[in-house]
């Protein structure tokens, strides 16, 4: 499958956008599963691009830009990925292989972008000063541009020459190279959900974890299915947590 203008151009502003979105609305374009479903749709493939997406989105629970660090640009690789796994028909395996090492890589145009954006900080500093508040807002929206480039730039580049690059890769990939993405592919979701798990209270409620254990694996229920037992045993908690606490409140009025 070639790609064609039109998923170029769509993805390349998805890309811009999705880059204003984690700065300003942040409604969660910026996530890697909501990249990945709006690659998968362009490309024909929602399927792949909700599998792309929500590996990579496991892989960064938890994990911020806190205090102004740069995280792995899961987003891209999220486009990148689903895009080329479509156009080469290797589906999962390949895609993940690409979007893994993408979004590391492209963690350094995160650090050029900041960088980039202090010139327009500093502009609007100085037209604070002079109470020019016309020239703050212009400042402020300039400052969107290295953003938003730092990702659709790159989206752009790789969707216009990476097909060719993509199809001789395939030609000279090993099979142990794929058999390791097909296995590093699996291991991904469950290191997200290890990740996770590390700043839950698992040890006070790890009878719930093996509650769901036996749901998901034993009784074969879907993820909603799950899911929604998941939430019914939460209310269940929440329930008894305020019972507990008007049991407490009720014994310190008797005592008063």
């Amino acid at each position: 499958m070639d790609i064609n203008v039109f998923q170029i151009i769509a993805l390349t502003i998805y890309a811009f956008v999705a880059t204003f979105d984690m700065l300003e609305t942040d409604i969660g374009l910026s996530k890697p599963i909501q990249a990945g479903f709006f690659t998968g749709l362009i490309m024909g493939d929602i399927t792949l691009g909700l599998a792309v997406g929500a590996t990579l989105q496991l892989m960064i629970l938890g994990v911020g830009t806190y205090g102004g660090a740069s995280i792995p640009d899961f987003m891209t690789g999220a486009i990148i990925g689903t895009a080329f796994g479509v156009i080469s028909g290797k589906g999962l395996e390949f895609a993940i292989g690409l979007a893994v090492p993408i979004g590391l890589f492209l963690v350094q145009l995160d650090v050029l972008a900041r960088f980039t954006n202090t010139y327009f900080q500093h502009r609007a500093d100085r037209y604070a000063e002079e109470a020019n508040t016309r020239g703050i807002e212009r400042m402020n929206i300039l400052g969107v541009l290295p953003w938003g480039l730092s990702r659709a730039i790159p989206v752009c580049l790789a969707l216009i020459f990476g097909t060719d690059i993509v199809q001789g890769l395939l030609k000279i990939f090993p099979d142990w190279l794929m058999g390791g993405l097909r296995v590093a592919g699996g291991i991904l979701p469950a290191l997200g959900i290890a990740i996770l798990l590390k700043y839950l209270p698992t040890k006070k409620y790890f009878a719930y974890i093996i509650i769901g254990f036996i749901i998901a694996a034993y009784l074969k229920i879907s993820m909603v299915g799950v899911a929604l037992a998941g939430l019914a045993l939460a209310f269940i908690v929440y329930q008894r947590n305020e019972n507990s606490k008007d049991m407490t409140m009720g014994g310190v009025g008797e005592d008063e």
